[in-house]
């Protein structure tokens, strides 16, 4: 089918070649294994998991994740806390055994503006929540796990965290930790960004969503973050979603010793195999923000003439309308209500504008049947079409992305033929749940084994003196 980009990579071209199934980089010179399997090779067994994140509730993406590791973690018999930053209210959770605790925060959007401007850049009260927790509940073996932080708990965590980070593993579920936007992507001009973040260039770049004001407030963040928290060679793991992360962290300043992947669990959507090309739509699931390229999916639909059905809210909702008028927009769904979408679906379309990482939902329709059109900046563009399991398009080329629409629409012999690809292709590019936790397993197992010297008479009176101080 013409329209495709072959074997298209992501932009630091970082190919299907760099990854084996199970989604371990082997490569030699990359970041290092995520060493799935229970306690690791140190055989260290960690004591209780203490997991930190902006909210205590979700609907998809990095803090379903850190919610699911949580349940996962408690059923295989770990003693598991969550430190939130809003309320701390999860009955499942607390169900499944898990403690949870809470800063009693709000997202930093909710805020007023001057509130949002100074909480933002340094969360005082998270920090003292989270330093107050350490200090008085805290035990030598405990590890900590930090996944979302710049949505509530503001840099301030890092330096609440600094007395544990030989015990810490920080969770990359995008490019925070390293870039002002976290996305290196340049939202005016719509290109993938090459700077180095924090240099001269990247300050004088106007990069942001809104406005510069806007950028330098992102930028104070990151410099907040680097002067209270820097990640060394004996520093805190950290996990990325996907290996082509590696070399826009590091350009960030991360060391590649530091690196390890860890690709997300995947269940697909449903069972068996979706008879794909036997439908007629096209599927959009996904937040609604402009750099998740819906509003360029509409507009290619809208020009191939295909039917197209968006699951999702965000500020894009009318723009979407007006673009692509006969677009059904169905709201936000949940997972299982997706799955009952992707059974009447041709394809799921990811147009994302930015690198996406990962893109779990895609993933999730690979695996029970359903091509993907993505974009050809998605880090997994490369592998989706070196398995035959769907196409890479440039979002940005309206004319040739609606051509591939129209293409893809026309031949139900080459969609049956990704469609079974997909399903084959889908467990090389995640993990089964099960595989993920031991990988986080072993992450934690190695963090204990860093942390294990605050065992002795010297880290405990170390440990005495910040109680103490905290006082």
């Amino acid at each position: 089918m013409g329209g495709l980009v072959p074997g298209a990579v992501s932009p630091d071209g970082a190919g299907p070649g760099a990854t084996v199934p199970g989604g371990v980089d082997r490569s030699g010179d990359g970041p290092r294994e995520g060493l799935p399997g229970g306690p690791g090779r140190s055989g260290r067994r960690p004591g209780r998991i203490v997991i930190v994140n902006d909210f205590s509730r979700a609907r998809g993406g990095a803090t379903g994740l850190a919610l699911l590791s949580a349940r996962m973690l408690a059923e295989r018999g770990h003693e598991v806390v969550c430190l939130c930053g809003d309320a701390g209210e999860n009955a499942g959770l607390t169900a499944a055994g898990v403690t949870l605790r809470g800063a009693g925060g709000a997202h930093v959007m909710s805020r007023g503006r001057v509130s949002a401007l100074l909480g933002g850049l340094w969360n005082a009260a998270a920090a003292r929540f989270l330093r107050d927790w350490i200090a008085a509940e805290g035990r030598p073996g405990d590890v900590y796990h930090l996944h979302g932080w710049s949505k509530i708990l503001s840099p301030s965590v890092f330096a609440a965290l600094a007395p544990v980070r030989d015990r810490l593993v920080v969770h990359a579920h995008d490019f925070f930790l390293a870039c002002p936007n976290g996305g290196y992507w340049n939202y005016p001009r719509e290109e993938v960004c090459g700077l180095t973040p924090l240099s001269a260039a990247c300050l004088a770049s106007r990069c942001d969503k809104r406005n510069h004001g806007q950028k330098m407030w992102r930028v104070a963040r990151q410099l907040i973050r680097r002067a209270r928290f820097t990640f060394r060679d004996s520093g805190p793991e950290v996990l990325m979603i996907h290996p082509a992360m590696a070399p826009f962290l590091e350009r960030g300043g991360l060391p590649a010793s530091r690196l390890t992947v860890l690709r997300n669990p995947v269940t697909p959507f449903r069972a068996p195999r979706v008879a794909a090309e036997a439908n007629r739509s096209l599927l959009f699931a996904g937040r609604l923000d402009p750099e998740k390229g819906a509003l360029s999916l509409a507009r290619a639909a809208a020009r191939a003439g295909v039917r197209l059905r968006v699951a999702g809210e965000g500020p894009q909702e009318a723009a979407i309308r007006a673009a692509c008028p006969g677009v059904e927009m169905l709201g936000w769904k949940s997972r299982a209500e997706i799955g009952v979408l992707a059974a009447e679906a041709r394809a799921l379309v990811m147009p994302s504008l930015y690198p996406e990482p990962f893109g779990l939902v895609a993933v999730e329709a690979l695996g029970c049947g359903l091509p993907v059109v993505a974009a050809q900046t998605a880090f997994l563009a490369g592998e989706i079409t070196a398995a035959g399991a769907g196409l890479a398009v440039d979002v940005h080329d309206i004319g040739g992305f609606a051509a591939a629409l129209s293409r893809l629409m026309a031949d139900d012999a080459g969609v049956a033929r990704m469609s079974r690809n997909a399903v084959a292709a889908a467990p090389a590019l995640g993990l089964s749940p099960e595989a993920w936790c031991d990988g986080l397993e072993a992450a934690y197992a190695r963090a204990a084994a860093r942390g294990a010297p605050s065992d002795s008479p010297a880290a405990g009176a170390r440990a005495a003196s910040l109680r103490a101080g905290a006082g």
